[in-house]
């Protein structure tokens, strides 16, 4: 029988997801245990949904586990979703897993995980990463029955995220910013098919203007960039928008951090016109 997989991802950092895994193998020895990511930003829900959408349909079938989880501890549920691929995902009822789930052929079946006999033997208020979503998560990579986590629960009653979405308007495109990668770029809500809409047919080299509105007390910001294809199309430490490899609208620096350079944050309105 082939090895096990679950795959795991958290805002947790560096340490507490050795932990996590540590649970993981007491119960599953031989699992494939695959770090999604790590380093989603604090408490950026939306953030870590994203993340789950790009990397699992790359994935084995398995069991997924994520947590980002500001509500740790409150009357949120943790949940274990089955979906029509095949696969299982865990964590929290806050929005995290149902766009992934989606992706995945939509889900099948959801429970509310309440088996104690899955969970560690002491369940702490802040670290249910550890105490009850990891060992569950290797107890069902072993063959546990999905029915056992716990009593069934409509899936039109789970915690869903609100989706961005950008504005068509006569000559400009209304969006934000939904995620902002490790090197910098900024991948904005929208598709080029919208910004074509607003402002009519984009080329490379053609020149855009992007205002990013104030927020979180700081001041908004404008930059002329351009329409291109890919980092290499301009001078390194130049700004370029194109269309990421997941289709979306992205703002970025060739070689450069785009959004450190300009103080960029997650949710921040930006307008993009021509030039």
């Amino acid at each position: 029988m082939s090895r096990p997989v679950i795959t795991f991802l958290t805002d947790f950092g560096p340490a507490a997801p050795a932990v996590c895994r540590g649970v993981m193998f007491g119960i599953a020895p031989d699992a494939n245990i695959i770090d999604v990511s790590h380093q989603v930003t604090r408490y950026a829900i939306g953030e870590g949904a994203g993340t789950l959408v790009f990397a699992l349909p790359h994935m084995p079938i398995g069991v997924h586990v994520a947590v980002v989880d500001p509500g740790v501890g409150t009357e949120r549920l943790g949940l274990a979703l089955k979906v029509e691929r095949g696969d299982i995902l865990i964590g929290p009822d806050n929005g995290l897993l149902i766009p992934a789930a989606e992706r995945l052929g939509g889900i099948i079946e959801a429970r509310s995980i309440e088996n104690r006999e899955l969970m560690l033997p002491v369940i702490s208020s802040s670290f249910h990463g550890r105490d009850i979503f990891s060992p569950v998560a290797a107890h069902l990579s072993m063959g546990t029955p999905f029915e056992s986590v716990g009593p069934e629960v409509p899936i039109e009653r789970l915690v869903r995220l609100p989706i961005p979405r950008p504005t068509i308007l006569r000559g400009e495109l209304e969006t934000e910013i939904v995620h902002i990668l490790v090197f910098g770029n900024v991948t904005l809500a929208g598709v080029p098919a919208d910004l074509q809409a607003a402002i009519g047919p984009v080329s490379p080299g053609d020149a855009l203007t992007l205002e990013f509105q104030p927020v979180d007390g700081r001041q908004g910001t404008t930059e002329v960039t351009t329409w291109e294809r890919t980092f290499g199309r301009v001078p390194v430490g130049a700004s370029l928008l194109m269309a990421d490899s997941e289709g979306h609208l992205s703002f970025a620096d060739n070689q450069g951090n785009a959004a450190a350079r300009l103080e960029l944050s997650l949710g921040q309105r930006v307008s993009i016109r021509r030039a």
